[in-house]
């Protein structure tokens, strides 16, 4: 149930004017049952000071793009209501003609572009309007007999107006409507939403909450002793059960929704999501179509559905409907769009936004962790409907047609052209071994900052914590998790994956960096040291490599692989046999596997660093004395020592690897594999030959 959250003491303390409608805007779009992510608009109408000091009537409306969960004063359009007013007395407008004279209208050309449904605000004689997409109200206006059920619950309050995408034309529609019924207190947009208004903010708010409380007290007391979707077919399976399953079918889905572009998945078995797929109706009703024209461009118009028996455990023959099922989607979507495109149309991503799987829940794509999660949210709203429709009548949606034109509208495509350009690393996840360490660190964050996704895998859990959440904070939530792993243990090595496969959907990119070192002379060197060596930068180099090479073959994607070796790979180090043994196995081994990979698009590729002392847990441990005492010097001026030894007299720091780390990782090294590039500073004696 929705509640009313207006604070009159908070509201008492706003300045008036815009912060009354940030205020207002902020209350209903924390609600997702009220208002969808990214959806609805406000406006209120006000008096201001033009340029020339004169007072004119402005609306402030909500600008493109933006969401009213978290918009600011920033993200609304102030027009001179003066210019706008004329427009009513026309018959049409194009869409293309609006845009261009509401921009004449701006009385500031910083302010973003208006709300597609800005002449809905303008044309109604009220101060205060909200658009919002209420799921009680959109299950009564997605019902075949939701007129009659409205005039159950609002008597002649309402207006209905019928499906009509937005625009000039439905504005004048509902300003007709609500002009031609002195009793209006609200609008019924079919298959679309609710309008409501006030002479003040809060009773614009208390207006919208009381009208959607009367719909979902009248959709409850339909839904008592009703079998909900036709009841349940299936169980659920536990949530080890779904996970262990989950990840090792993620990776397959993301290959075979990842065409062109990459996408993330996530998942979800939420309460009423599992209650959905489990149903008798799920299939049926979920291809009827999107319950509300805002989710099209997020979740398009159906999601895929598979037909799997959950009791059955067949992942086998889970892997075969997926495969099928996407195969199939694709082809339909492309048909789809041949079928409706308009001329210089484009075609989106064809693979399916939402996934259905009985037993197990939903699963989400997307270009990145955030989008995943929206067409998710979105797909919860679209349940809800569903819900709410079927307990008043018949669900129905947009027909194909109009969900092309609501899809493939320019104007709300150019909502999705406001998102920051794509970066070398959008779209991809990276696996970072030591990635609480210097050299780790610098390079999660390298990823990070050119649009990546991280899996900062570590001993130390709570230095990777740190790091993930510098990430977070920085470049946004989600783009960064954090998981305990020693590489030596088989069982942590393949979890540690099999959590990236849920938290991201698989893997693009690892970077083999974890480490230690010892210094020892042969002859003191023991065997519990040559095994720690062995068993660190050997063995788990081999268990991280071959656990990344199973889900990269598996997603059929390609990949990246970078080992982090040493000077001492292609340098016998004194007093170090089994430090420098190791590194030199650790190339050899990316070697091996760059062989073999390369059939599958797998590049594998090796950086030797020397004397990153900046940030390591290396450096700051015995070794550093353990060096010092080979060269014959005191700790403090091992690094006056490296710098002076190299040919270019610098010291070697995090920033530097991970630089190299991302050539190896991007695209410009796309027709290289097997190869060693040495960041040392040039120490002659480690020069390759």
């Amino acid at each position: 149930m929705v509640k009313n959250y207006w604070n009159s003491d908070m509201a008492c303390q706003l300045q008036e004017g815009l912060a009354e409608l940030v205020y207002r805007s902020n209350l209903i779009g924390s609600d997702r049952s009220v208002c969808n992510w990214g959806g609805g608009n406000t406006s209120m109408k006000t008096t201001e000071k033009d340029f020339r000091g004169r007072d004119v009537e402005v609306m402030w409306v909500k600008g493109s793009g933006s969401d009213l969960a978290t918009m600011k004063a920033g993200n609304f359009t102030g027009l001179r209501l003066e210019d706008i007013g004329p427009l009513y007395d026309r018959n049409e407008m194009s869409d293309e003609e609006m845009v261009t004279y509401l921009s004449h209208c701006m009385i500031d050309s910083k302010h973003p572009r208006a709300s597609i449904e800005t002449l809905l605000h303008a044309f109604l004689p009220f101060k205060h309007v909200d658009h919002t997409h209420p799921d009680s109200i959109i299950s009564l206006c997605c019902a075949d007999n939701g007129k009659q059920m409205a005039e159950e619950i609002y008597g002649n309050r309402f207006v209905w107006v019928p499906y009509i995408r937005p625009g000039f034309t439905l504005s004048k529609m509902i300003a007709d409507g609500v002009e031609n019924n002195p009793d209006a207190e609200l609008v019924l947009m079919e298959k679309h939403g609710l309008v409501t208004w006030g002479d003040t903010s809060e009773e614009a708010y208390n207006k919208t909450i009381e009208i959607i409380t009367k719909a979902e007290n009248f959709i409850n007391s339909r839904m008592e002793g009703a079998s909900i979707f036709g009841g349940q077919k299936y169980k659920s399976l536990s949530e080890n059960e779904a996970a262990n399953i989950l990840a090792s079918v993620m990776p397959k889905i993301r290959g075979l929704v990842s065409d062109e572009k990459k996408m993330l998945l996530t998942y979800d078995r939420g309460e009423d999501i599992l209650q959905f797929v489990n149903s008798y109706q799920a299939n049926e009703l979920s291809q009827i179509g999107a319950a509300c024209p805002d989710h099209l461009v997020h979740t398009k118009r159906i999601p895929l559905y598979i037909d799997w028996d959950p009791e059955s455990m067949n992942v086998d023959l889970l892997i075969e409907r997926l495969i099928d099922g996407v195969t199939a989607f694709k082809a339909e979507y492309a048909d789809y769009f041949k079928r409706n495109k308009l001329q210089g149309d484009q075609m989106s991503e064809p693979a399916p936004r939402v996934i259905l799987i009985p037993g197990i829940g939903m699963i989400n794509t997307g270009k990145d962790i955030g989008n995943s999660k929206v067409s998710g949210a979105l797909y919860h709203r679209a349940i809800a409907v569903m819900k709410g429709a079927s307990a008043l009548g018949n669900f129905t949606s947009l027909n194909e047609n109009e969900s092309y034109n609501v899809e493939y509208w320019p104007l709300e495509l150019y909502k999705l052209s406001l998102a920051p350009k794509e970066a070398e690393f959008s779209r991809t996840i990276a696996f970072v071994t030591g990635g609480s360490g210097g050299i780790g660190s610098e390079t999660s964050r390298r990823f990070a900052a050119e649009g990546g996704h991280v899996v900062i895998a570590d001993l130390n859990l709570e230095g990777a914590k740190k790091v993930a959440a510098e990430i977070n904070e920085k470049f946004g939530s989600d783009r960064a998790i954090a998981i305990k792993m020693d590489v030596t243990k088989e069982e942590e090595v393949q979890s540690a994956f099999h959590q990236a496969a849920l938290s991201f959907g698989g893997v693009d990119i690892i970077v083999n960096n974890a480490g230690l070192a010892t210094s020892s002379p042969i002859d003191e060197t023991t065997l519990q040291e040559w095994n720690l060596n062995m068993n660190v930068l050997g063995t788990g180099y081999f268990l991280v490599a071959r656990e990344a090479f199973k889900t990269m073959k598996q997603q059929g994607m390609g990949g990246n692989m970078v080992f982090v070796g040493s000077k001492n790979s292609v340098y016998a180090g004194k007093n170090a046999a089994a430090y420098s043994s190791v590194k030199a196995l650790e190339t050899h081994l990316a070697r091996c596997i760059a062989a073999e990979g390369g059939e599958y698009g797998i590049r594998v590729n090796s950086i030797l660093p020397d004397a990153v002392l900046q940030g390591s847990a290396i450096w700051g441990s015995k070794w550093r004395e353990e060096r010092a005492a080979a060269y014959g010097i005191h700790p403090d001026q091992l690094e006056e020592h490296y710098r002076n030894r190299t040919t270019l007299l610098v010291n070697i720091y995090p920033s530097d690897i991970a630089e190299a780390i991302a050539f190896f990782a991007s695209t410009k090294a796309d027709k290289t594999t097997g190869c060693m590039i040495t960041v040392d500073g040039g120490v002659p004696a480690a020069f390759t030959r």
